[in-house]
């Protein structure tokens, strides 16, 4: 191309020249703009959030003096010196953070469950009826905006305190979330395999099973893994109002300002979720493998 250019009378290079010159003022004057208003963006919401850089720079110190006395035993010795007395309640944290797993793990596969059999009939290249599309749509939308930890709440009054709540709760919310992620995988498929079972005289169901199915599953695996290693956190937090697992003993810590108690609950499920993440990453790579074979 630069070869070709040179070749080219001076009149038409210095035009091209010139073009090319505008064309990069008039990109570069479009990012400074874009970044002005961004920045101007950020300080109107800044100042109406009423985040005040200058409390923050004055309690920094605060924030990292925490983590210090998290570090820190009772007795002013760093955690690590003294294992036992750093997790004096190890087999207690480990029932109530299995328990945890076992939330997020229930929560997920009944939620996938739901999502399954609803991404189907919101897929627009599956079903005419917008109608039906819309109602399940809604339906999918209010599950993922209403907050987990607000769903549990309001399971913990209906059915008390317990796992029952938070596995009621993730359920709902995967099933929103995970519903619009499965019902963009099914409208973004190709619909050649589904006109040919059509053509065969197959049904709405054998179009799904057939055309539709396999061509979604590795999708619809990757995606759920990924919602089961965010429902283990999400577990955690919707323990805090009683709905089972480690979250409620964590929080009390944290108001009783057991910080060494705190410490080690926090890196027992920091340890729990990078285990998940790597258990589960090396299952999605394997079904990308199968699926490429």
């Amino acid at each position: 191309m630069t070869r070709l250019v040179a070749t080219l009378p001076e009149k038409q290079r210095t035009a091209l020249a010139g073009a090319y010159d505008q064309a990069v003022a008039a990109r570069r004057r479009q990012l400074v703009l874009g970044l002005a208003i961004g920045l101007f963006a950020l300080a109107l919401s800044v100042r109406g959030a009423e985040v005040d850089p200058l409390t923050f720079w004055a309690k920094l110190g605060n924030f990292s003096s925490y983590f210090d006395r998290l570090l820190t035993l009772d007795t002013g010795a760093r955690v690590w010196s003294d294992p036992a007395d750093w997790f004096w309640g190890l087999h207690r944290w480990l029932r109530l953070l299995g328990e945890t797993v076992l939330i997020a793990y229930v929560g997920t596969l009944s939620g996938t469950m739901i999502a399954f059999a609803a991404c189907f009939v919101a897929s627009r290249n599956l079903v005419r009826s917008a109608l039906l599309r819309m109602a399940v749509r809604r339906v999918l939308e209010l599950l993922r905006t209403v907050p987990d930890i607000v769903f549990a709440m309001v399971f913990v009054v209906a059915f008390g305190l317990g796992p029952l709540p938070g596995v009621l709760a993730l359920t709902l919310h995967s099933a929103g979330t995970l519903g619009k992620l499965f019902t963009e995988v099914v409208e973004s498929i190709d619909l050649r395999p589904i006109e040919g079972v059509a053509a065969t005289g197959g049904g709405w169901l054998s179009r799904v099973r057939f055309g539709a199915l396999p061509q979604v599953l590795s999708n619809f695996a990757s995606y759920t893994l990924l919602r089961l290693e965010i429902n283990v956190r999400g577990a955690t937090v919707i323990g805090f109002v009683g709905a089972g697992g480690i979250g409620e003993d964590l929080l009390i810590a944290i108001r009783k300002f057991y910080y060494q108690d705190v410490s080690a609950m926090l890196l027992l499920i920091v340890a729990c979720v990078m285990l998940l993440d790597m258990a589960s990453e090396r299952l999605r790579h394997r079904l990308l493998a199968l699926e490429s074979a």
